[in-house]
């Protein structure tokens, strides 16, 4: 099993993509990442190793979070391919009037 550090184990490596969202307009661009992440989201499902997508909403921070977990031992083959469609989705949701700060993360998880 990998370690970051002593004691420090993980089965999982995850990678994050998230935006602020705005509540103007009906929330509309809240509606229209939720259907870039439908657009996509069969091919994120596809990729090997995956072991789950989860999608987190705040409405009081505004946050749009996915979060796409993988076998530790998968997860280089996918860096390799750049994510794949991370691009895809990221370019889609920076067009849509009232979505910013658009960034990824890539961190480790492991049940205690």
């Amino acid at each position: 099993m990998p370690t970051i550090a002593e004691g420090v184990e993980f089965d999982t490596v995850a990678r994050e993509w998230r935006c602020k969202w705005s509540s103007d307009n009906e929330k509309a661009s809240l509606i229209a990442v939720q259907k870039a992440l439908d657009a996509i989201l069969s091919k994120v499902k596809s990729v090997d190793g995956v072991k789950s997508v989860n999608r987190v909403v705040c409405g009081g921070c505004l946050d749009f979070k996915v979060i796409v977990s993988l076998e530790a031992d998968k997860f280089g083959a996918w860096e390799e391919s750049s994510f794949a469609p991370e691009n895809e989705f990221l370019e889609a949701i920076k067009g849509i009037d009232g979505v910013s700060v658009v960034e990824t993360q890539t961190f480790t998880f492991m049940p205690m």
